[in-house]
């Protein structure tokens, strides 16, 4: 029980920490901000894939695969929005 207690208290101080960081982050620095973290994302994808394998209990099975689903849908969501920014700056065909 007391392992549990800690793990939550950590989680709810890591949502915390994290608002507190991404809401005083500048619009200008998201998308190279953005570019890093989409590989951060990547290493929780492979944790998510190594939650997803424990055969522990079913309530293991069914976390890890909500784990892999969310931390896919942020890195493909990641890596789509930094494209889409970085299109913003190609340069533009002028008509002659």
């Amino acid at each position: 029980m007391e392992i549990f207690v800690t793990a939550v208290t950590i989680f709810v101080l890591a949502i915390f920490v994290g608002f507190e960081i991404i809401t005083k982050i500048p619009p200008i620095l998201h998308t190279p901000l953005m570019s890093g973290s989409n590989a951060i994302s990547g290493i929780t994808l492979i944790g998510a894939l190594y939650a997803a394998g424990i055969e522990e209990s079913n309530i293991t099975k069914i976390l890890g695969l909500l784990s892999v689903i969310f931390a896919t849908i942020n890195v493909v969501g990641g890596f789509l929005v930094t494209h889409r920014m970085l299109g913003m700056f190609k340069k533009k065909d002028t008509p002659k």
